[in-house]
C-alpha cells in the first residue's frame, strides 16, 4: 500500500495531518484490467469506528454507483475501519476526527466536479448518479439532497423523515442525513464545511442555498435507525428538534454541542 501525502495544506489541517492511501501499484497488465473508477461524480464518505459495517455499506454502495469515484476519509478508527475500508474504495485517507474536517479532506481528493457527502449507515437508491445529474443539468442548480426513510413503522421516524422534511423546507434547513451534493465550484466558493463542533451541515446548507437553487431527489436514501435505536428515538428526535430551533434563535454552537453531549452522549461521526 502507497502512502502519498497531498502536496497542498488542506484548510484546518497541516500537511502531516491527512495522509491519501491509494491502491496498490499494478503490474502493466493489471492496470489494463482492474476495475479503478472515475467518474463525473466522487463520493465522499467520513467514518470513525464502523468496522461492523464499512464493507456491507461500501460494496452496497459501490454495486449502485460503478461509475463514481469513492472516497473514504477516517477519522482515527481504533476498530480497523480503515483497513477494511481500503479493499472497497478508490481513495483511503486518514483525517483529523471531525467530521467537516473530514469532509474537507475528502473534496481537496477528489478528482470530480460534482461532490457528494454520504454518511456511512445509508443505503443509496438505484439510479442515483443519475439523478444526480439530472439535477445538474440546469446551470441554476448548485446543489441538492435527498428525502430520506428510516426503515420503521413507529410514529416517531416517521415524524423524523416526513413531518422534519417539510418543516425543513419551511424553515429552509437541511442536515447531512440526507445526502449533500454540490458542484465543485460552489464547494470552494463557500469556503467547504465550517470546522465547528455541531451544525457544520445546516451552516453548510445555508450558504449553498445562497448560491443558487437546491434540488430535491425525491427518491429516499435509506438511513440506519442505530442512532435512535440506542439513544432512544423520542429522546434524540426531541433533541435534533431542539437544536434546530435554538440554532435559528442563534444560540452560539459551542452551547448547542453541550446540549448534544449532555443530552445523547455521543458526539462525532
Amino acid at each position: 500500500m502507497r502512502g502519498e501525502r497531498f502536496r497542498e495544506p488542506i484548510h484546518g489541517l497541516s500537511l502531516h495531518d491527512v495522509i491519501v492511501l491509494t491502491k496498490p501499484e499494478l503490474s502493466n497488465t493489471k492496470k489494463e484490467s482492474a476495475n479503478i473508477r472515475s467518474g463525473p461524480i466522487s463520493i465522499i464518505v467520513p467514518v470513525l469506528n464502523e468496522a461492523a459495517s464499512i464493507e456491507r455499506f461500501l460494496k452496497r454502495l459501490g454495486e449502485r454507483t460503478e461509475r463514481a469515484e469513492l472516497i473514504v476519509v477516517d477519522g482515527g478508527s481504533s476498530d480497523g475501519t480503515f483497513e477494511l475500508a481500503q479493499r472497497h474504495c478508490d481513495r483511503c485517507l486518514r483525517a483529523s476526527p471531525g467530521r467537516a474536517v473530514q469532509m474537507n479532506a475528502g473534496a481537496r481528493a477528489a478528482s470530480s466536479d460534482t461532490l457528494w457527502f454520504l454518511h456511512a449507515d445509508c443505503e443509496v437508491p438505484a439510479g442515483c448518479l443519475k439523478q444526480i445529474s439530472d439535477a445538474l443539468r440546469s446551470p441554476q442548480v448548485v446543489g441538492g439532497f435527498f428525502r430520506i426513510r428510516i426503515p420503521n413503522k413507529r410514529l416517531v421516524y416517521r415524524l423524523t423523515d416526513s413531518f422534519a422534511h417539510y418543516t425543513g423546507l419551511l424553515l429552509r434547513m437541511r442536515f447531512g442525513d440526507h445526502g449533500f451534493f454540490c458542484r465543485r465550484s460552489g464547494f470552494e466558493e463557500i469556503g467547504g464545511f465550517p470546522e465547528v463542533l455541531l451544525m457544520e451541515d445546516a451552516e453548510f446548507f445555508g450558504k449553498l442555498r445562497r448560491l443558487g437553487r437546491i434540488a430535491i431527489i425525491p427518491s429516499r436514501l435509506i438511513s440506519s435507525p442505530r442512532r435512535y435505536e440506542r439513544i432512544g428515538p423520542w429522546r434524540l428526535t426531541l433533541t435534533y428538534g431542539l437544536i434546530a430551533l435554538l440554532y435559528l434563535l442563534r444560540v452560539p454552537i459551542p452551547i448547542l454541542a453541550r446540549i448534544y453531549r449532555r443530552t445523547c452522549a455521543q458526539l462525532g461521526v
